[in-house]
């Protein structure tokens, strides 16, 4: 083997030995200057430097005498540390929506008049949805209105204007009620949760139970002569059924947790109908059965 060769060897060794160095994570130089590891190991190793002389030969001979008397009198002597005390822990109070003398929800509901509602669903901190929401929508509408319209829960645009169905939604039911001759200060708008769900989701039942005491004492003090539920969620909120909402529409069921029973019907919700032109006829087909039956009962 030649000189060339022999260092080309030499290079490509030593190029795969880096290589696994880098694989490995040393890809980085600690010195500024290379270091023979071998080199150094090959030293001879310094001798150990001496123990130092015992307390005795370093005082001359002479050990160093022992400590005055007082000080081990004090050591032995002194007074044990007094036992901690005993705490007794104070007993945890329930939360102020457990007590058993407050008065629940529903309770506060029923004692509130229409326009003390708000500000009462305004102080209600029962339902967490008020946490996220950045505004309350409790209602839209005229308070002495005969048709009543409840939908689900409030979306981004509700919750920015703090009104429900303002949005694209909003918009076409104000259409669909203006058809059959019905505007904004003859209907009377809400749903069954007053704060926006996170990400529109669904609201869980448990946040729909938090506010439905407040529902049924808007529905029991505006006393509305007919209901229209918008979608399958209102309607299998308010009807306590499971049955689908394509079912459902088109009949008339009944709301009996007032004095009078009021008559319901439920229909496609309005984001449903954006989505889906063809079913707008079987919701027209709902809203003029509303119509003939509001126009009878005023005649």
């Amino acid at each position: 083997m030649d000189r060339m060769t022999k260092d080309r060897t030499i290079e490509g060794e030593v190029a795969a030995l880096l290589d696994w160095y880098a694989a490995m994570g040393a890809d980085e130089a600690i010195g500024e200057a290379p270091l023979d590891a071998f080199s150094v190991s090959a030293k001879p190793r310094a001798a150990p430097a001496p123990q130092q002389a015992p307390v005795a030969e370093r005082a001359g001979g002479r050990e160093r005498p022992p400590l005055p008397d007082r000080y081990s009198d004090f050591a032995t002597t002194r007074e044990p540390r007094p036992a901690p005390k005993t705490v007794t822990p104070r007993p945890v109070q329930p939360r102020r929506q457990e007590t058993a003398d407050m008065p629940s929800a529903g309770e506060i509901a029923k004692t509130a008049s229409l326009a003390e509602l708000r500000a009462l669903v305004e102080q209600f901190d029962g339902c967490p949805l008020k946490r996220t929401a950045k505004s309350l929508c409790f209602s839209r509408g005229s308070e002495t209105a005969d048709l009543m319209l409840i939908g689900e829960a409030p979306g981004r645009d509700e919750d920015l204007q703090g009104k429900p169905f303002v949005g694209r939604a909003g918009q076409l039911l104000d259409k669909m009620l203006a058809a059959i001759g019905r505007a904004e200060d003859s209907v009377y708008i809400t749903n069954t949760v007053y704060w926006r769900p996170p990400g529109n989701r669904t609201p869980t039942p448990q946040e729909i139970a938090a506010c439905l005491p407040f529902l049924e004492q808007q529905i029991a003090l505006l006393k509305p002569k007919t209901i229209m539920l918008l979608g399958g969620a209102a309607a299998s909120t308010m009807l306590q059924t499971t049955q689908g909402i394509m079912r459902l529409r088109g009949k008339w069921k009944s709301y009996d947790k007032t004095d009078t029973p009021i008559p319901v019907m439920a229909t496609l919700h309005p984001a449903f109908l954006l989505r889906n032109s063809a079913a707008k006829r079987k919701a027209w087909q709902d809203l003029l059965m509303v119509k003939q039956r509001l126009d009878s009962d005023q005649s």
